[in-house]
């Protein structure tokens, strides 16, 4: 997975604090979103992005993009600045800092895709 690189160029070697790891998991494997919030952020590390910009990137709507910007950012992995349609989101610095938590994430979310479901 091209994004376990990416992470991990950027990361420290700095273990995080078990509520960080627990939050980042959270976000990223446990909800149905998961992934999609893994390619915002993704593209977030390269540069600046509006909501219109990324559902275009992403090939999302543009409703689908703003529900989860409104949850990345109600859980400090990004930041706002500017209003309404022209409003711009950066990364966090508090999601910078634990970049490194979110190799192990992306390692649970890759399991879990790959995971074949069995029913009995």
């Amino acid at each position: 997975m091209a994004f376990k690189e990416i992470i991990r160029s950027r990361a420290e070697q700095r273990k995080p604090d078990k509520q960080t790891s627990k939050l980042l998991f959270y976000l990223f494997t446990s909800t149905r979103g998961g992934f999609t919030r893994l390619r915002i952020i993704m593209l977030l590390l390269e540069r600046s992005y509006n909501t219109h910009q990324l559902a275009q990137e992403l090939e999302l709507d543009y409703k689908a993009v703003q529900h989860h910007m409104k949850v990345l950012e109600k859980n400090n992995m990004v930041l706002k600045i500017g209003e309404r349609y022209g409003a711009v989101f950066y990364l966090s610095t508090f999601l910078e800092v634990n970049i490194g938590a979110l190799d192990m994430a992306i390692d649970k979310l890759d399991r879990k895709m790959n995971q074949k479901k069995v029913y009995l």
